[in-house]
């Protein structure tokens, strides 16, 4: 991940709290009550749950739909909720077709591609695997970022951290007994989904910097796209399913309609009330939240490298969003 700030397109990712942006950050009241203090940690719970449990929801909605169907129904569903809401506030989507292009892009890189993706891995991994895969997404995007964004220089940190993230993925995976036990092509799908994200905000970093459209039209926006290009896709390479079974298709509505629509509102409430230092921690919480929900609602085996390897591949996407002190910046610059 790059800089920490408010998210201007709808990714429905938990890592999206950690991503870079378009648009410069709602300024923060200049006074918070004690019950609106309280309010925020209430929404940030509320938050982490939704996105730890999207894992779940995604193996619960492929038992009975294709992986294209489940993130077909998962962004309408979302674009739904958000549609809702422009048309509420009165507000309108972008009229450039520039800007329409663009946010195609940004559909696919950040909504159609990684949503799929991780469809797919479910159909053979568990879904705990899913959501530490989740978490590796900032060490993806500091990567990417060192090469596509020049003012995102490497440190010491930074780069420490990247190391000791991908180690907790090693560690994850078991790499010390050669990947016994773990699908490596559901796990390759599931780290795709992550490197995904961060290609998608980079793109959106560089091409709608600035915009003046507002948060909502444009999630909006690509959600439309997103459900379009799926819309086109999913027909070509499935079948229409032969019945819809109660369980999968609520676990599809909660996806979209919470995971992806409701969650991006929560999410830009946060960053705009707290500021996106403190949002983003909710990264941290999600794998925890989808392993607890794996284990105990589907059953699914957790050994202890599991565990370990995701607080190691925390760890080191805490270090690769940690930013020196001014101090020791001004320390570097003049030694330069």
């Amino acid at each position: 991940m790059t800089s920490a700030t408010s998210t201007p397109v709808a990714s429905g990712s938990p890592a999206a709290t950690a991503t870079a942006t378009t648009t410069p950050t709602p300024q923060r009241p200049a006074a918070t009550t004690r019950p609106r203090a309280r309010g925020w940690q209430v929404r940030f719970a509320v938050l982490a749950l939704i996105w730890g449990f999207s894992f779940l929801f995604i193996k619960v909605g492929t038992q009975g739909f294709a992986p294209l169907q489940v993130t077909l129904g998962r962004v309408t569903f979302g674009a739904l909720v958000l549609l809702t809401i422009l048309v509420i506030k009165r507000e309108r989507l972008p009229r450039s077709a520039r800007t329409w292009g663009h946010l195609a892009v940004a559909a696919f890189f950040l909504n159609a591609l990684p949503f799929s993706l991780f469809a797919y891995s479910e159909l053979t991994i568990p879904s705990t695997l899913a959501g530490i895969c989740n978490a590796t997404s900032p060490l993806w995007g500091m990567a990417l970022s060192v090469v596509a964004l020049s003012e995102d220089r490497p440190t010491r940190r930074r780069v420490a951290g990247l190391g000791i993230g991908f180690l907790g993925v090693l560690t994850v995976l078991g790499a010390w007994q050669g990947f016994t036990g773990t699908d490596l092509t559901g796990t390759a799908m599931a780290l795709g989904a992550s490197l995904s994200y961060p290609i998608g905000w980079i793109y959106v970093r560089r091409t709608l910097a600035g915009s003046a459209h507002s948060h909502l039209s444009m999630s909006s926006t690509q959600l439309l796209l997103a459900t379009a290009q799926l819309a086109v896709v999913t027909p070509l390479f499935t079948t229409a399913p032969a019945g819809y079974p109660i369980l999968p298709l609520l676990s599809v509505f909660a996806l979209g309609a919470l995971g992806t629509g409701f969650a991006f509102l929560l999410q830009y409430g946060l960053v705009a009330e707290i500021g996106p230092t403190t949002a983003q921690m909710v990264t941290y919480f999600v794998p925890v939240i989808a392993t607890a929900a794996g284990v105990a609602l589907l059953n699914e085996r957790l050994s202890w490298n599991t565990p370990v390897g995701a607080l190691i591949v925390l760890a080191g996407a805490a270090l690769t969003q940690s930013r020196p002190r001014a101090s020791t910046a001004r320390r570097s610059t003049d030694t330069d």
